[in-house]
C-alpha cells in the first residue's frame, strides 16, 4: 500500500514535467510556423508585385522573369535573411545576458553593450573615415566599444559588489554616456559622415549584402552553439553561483565567456544594421511566459521569437505604415514599449512586478535541482 502511494507520488512530477514539455515544444513549433509564414509575407512585400510561387522560384534563380530573380535575390532575400539572423542574435544575447547575471532586466541595450557598439562604430565611421562595414574595421571598433562596457560592468559586479538593480542603472548611465559621445563625435562630422551616421544609427536592415551575412551568420551561429552545449549550466546558475560551483561548473569563467561572446555577437550586429534596442529585454521574457526557466526551451524560443519580432517590425514598418523603410528603432521601441507596460499594474513602479512573471521567480529565489542526469532545470512548470 506503501509502495504503491510513493510511486504515484514519484509519477505526478513527471506527469508535470512531461506536461511542460509538451507545451515548450508546441509554443516552439507554433513561433516557427510564425517566422515562416512572416517570412512569406515579407518576401511578397515591395512595390513589384508577383505571385509567391514565381517569388520562391525566385531564390533558387529559376523564375522566368529575370527581374523577379533580381529582386529577391538581391534586395527582398538579403533582407528577410538579415532580419532573422540579427533579431536572433540579440534575442539569444539578451537570454544569456539575464541567465549569467541573473537579472531579468539584462539586455544588450539596457547594460549599455548596444550604445558602446554604436559608439566604436561611430568613432570608425568619423574619426578614422571607415564608412564602410563591408570590411573588418567598423565591426573590431564597435567590439571594442561593447567589451569596455562589458568589462566595466563586470568590474563593478565583481568589486563594488552591487545588486543587480544598480547593474541595471549603471548600464543606464553608461548608455546615456555613451550616447552623448556619440551625438558629440556627430558635431565633428562632415555632411556625408553625418547623413552615414543618422541613417545608421536608426537601424536599417536593406544596407546588408551577402558578405555580411556570412559574418554575422558565423558570429550568431558560434553563440547559439556555445549556448546549446551550455544551457545545463544556465539552469544551474539561477539556483545561485554557490550551486553552480557545487555541481563542478567553472563560474568566473563561464561568465566571462558568454559576456565576451554577447558582446561580439551584438558588435557585429550593431555593426551592420545599426542601433535596435528592446528585442534582447522583451524577446526571452515572452518565452518564459510560456516555458519557464528551463533553458532547454529559453534558448530557441528566444531566437526564434527574436527573429520573429524584428522580422514583424521591419515589415510593419515597410508596408502597414506608409510603404516605405521607417526607422527599425523606433517602430521596434515602440512594440517593446507596449508589451511592458501591459505587463505592469498599478501598484508597480519599480519594475518589481517583472520578477513575480511566470518562470522569472528564478532570479528572485532560488529553485531546487533534482536530477536525472546530474542536473535537472529549474523550475520546468512555473
Amino acid at each position: 500500500m506503501n509502495s504503491a502511494k510513493l510511486q504515484s507520488a514519484n509519477k505526478q512530477p513527471k506527469t508535470v514535467y512531461q506536461q511542460n514539455q509538451i507545451k515548450s515544444i508546441c509554443f516552439l513549433v507554433l513561433m516557427a510556423v510564425i517566422l515562416v509564414l512572416t517570412s512569406l509575407l515579407a518576401l511578397r512585400a515591395g512595390s513589384y508585385t508577383t505571385p509567391l510561387n514565381e517569388l520562391i522560384k525566385g531564390i533558387f534563380g529559376l523564375s522566368g522573369d529575370d527581374k523577379i530573380n533580381l529582386v529577391v535575390r538581391n534586395n527582398r532575400l538579403p533582407r528577410i535573411c538579415t532580419a532573422i539572423i540579427a533579431g536572433a542574435g540579440l534575442g539569444l544575447a539578451g537570454c544569456i545576458l539575464q541567465a549569467i547575471l541573473r537579472n531579468p532586466l539584462a539586455s544588450a541595450s539596457t547594460l549599455g553593450v548596444s550604445q558602446g557598439a554604436s559608439f566604436g562604430a561611430a568613432v570608425a565611421i568619423v574619426v578614422f573615415g571607415m564608412g564602410n562595414t563591408m570590411g573588418l574595421g567598423v565591426p573590431v571598433c564597435a567590439f571594442v566599444g561593447s567589451i569596455l562596457v562589458a568589462l566595466t560592468i563586470l568590474g563593478l559586479s565583481r568589486f563594488r559588489n552591487i545588486s543587480p538593480e544598480g547593474i541595471v542603472l549603471s548600464g543606464v548611465a553608461i548608455s546615456a554616456m555613451f550616447t552623448g559621445a556619440t551625438t558629440l563625435i556627430q558635431y565633428f562630422a562632415d555632411e556625408v559622415q553625418l547623413a552615414t551616421l543618422v541613417y545608421w544609427t536608426f537601424g536599417n536592415l536593406g544596407s546588408t549584402g551577402w558578405d555580411d551575412l556570412g559574418g554575422m551568420g558565423i558570429v550568431v551561429a558560434a553563440l547559439i552553439v556555445y549556448c546549446c552545449f551550455h544551457r545545463w549550466d544556465y539552469n544551474a546558475l539561477l539556483s545561485g553561483s554557490e550551486t553552480a560551483v557545487s555541481l563542478g561548473i567553472n563560474v568566473r569563467r563561464l561568465i566571462l565567456v558568454n559576456m565576451v561572446l554577447c558582446c561580439l555577437t551584438t558588435s557585429v550586429i550593431v555593426a551592420n544594421v545599426g542601433l535596435i534596442s528592446f528585442i534582447g529585454l522583451v524577446a526571452p521574457h515572452i518565452v518564459r511566459m510560456v516555458v519557464g526557466n528551463n533553458h532547454i526551451y529559453v534558448i530557441p524560443g528566444s531566437i526564434l521569437t527574436g527573429a520573429t519580432i524584428l522580422l514583424l517590425s521591419d515589415l510593419f514598418a515597410r508596408v502597414v505604415i506608409c510603404r516605405s523603410e521607417q526607422s527599425l528603432h523606433s517602430w521596434e521601441g515602440l512594440c517593446s514599449c507596449i508589451f511592458c507596460l501591459r505587463r505592469a499594474n498599478g501598484n508597480d513602479k519599480c519594475g518589481k512586478n517583472l520578477l513575480s512573471l511566470p518562470g522569472l521567480s528564478g532570479y528572485a529565489s532560488g529553485c531546487q535541482l533534482s536530477d536525472e542526469r546530474g542536473r535537472i532545470p529549474c523550475c520546468p512548470g512555473q
